[in-house]
């Protein structure tokens, strides 16, 4: 195929899948053909760093119906956090950002410390496995024993046909 034929058949199928507005441009022919090459993608870290205040507030009126005793609790804070993250992964969005990015990750890590940092715990508390799985893990290793054991002593019974 000519290579003009080829070059207009990728700008067509560019067009026509909307790659061009997505950050995908058409480079110049160098050595054995031409191609698509990624553009440098344009993040709008000003839209970004202007609305993610706005989650914040958002966050931070939802967690002042909770009793700051209980923000530790991850089954009472779980889904207003959820509302946080997915309000800065739309604004990042919205800015032509990757997610997360740098911005995203110094707006979380503010959160955290403003609401979460006395929830760490020095000493480690330990639970008990559920019974089903705690059953599980005693009886796996009890009856793969047995079965090993079983198989050397039918092996040692027949072992003129191993020979």
């Amino acid at each position: 195929m000519d290579r003009h034929v080829l070059s207009l058949l990728q700008l067509l199928v560019s067009v026509v899948c909307g790659s061009l507005e997505k950050g995908f441009i058409r480079t110049e022919h160098q050595g054995r053909g031409s191609g698509l090459q990624h553009a440098a993608h344009n993040c709008n870290e000003t839209i970004v760093v202007e609305s993610l205040p706005d989650c914040g507030y958002m966050f931070e009126i939802l967690m002042l119906r909770v009793e700051p005793s209980q923000w530790c609790n991850l089954t009472k804070v779980i889904m207003h956090y959820d509302m946080l993250s997915k309000c800065a992964e739309d604004t990042a969005r919205s800015g032509n950002c990757f997610w997360p990015n740098n911005l995203a990750e110094k707006f979380i890590i503010g959160v955290h410390t403003k609401f979460f940092s006395n929830c760490t715990s020095d000493t480690v508390i330990w639970e008990d496995p559920p019974d089903d799985i705690l059953t599980a893990l005693i009886l796996i290793p009890v009856f793969l024993t047995a079965a090993m054991i079983s198989l050397v002593v039918w092996c040692s019974k027949r072992g003129d046909i191993f020979e």
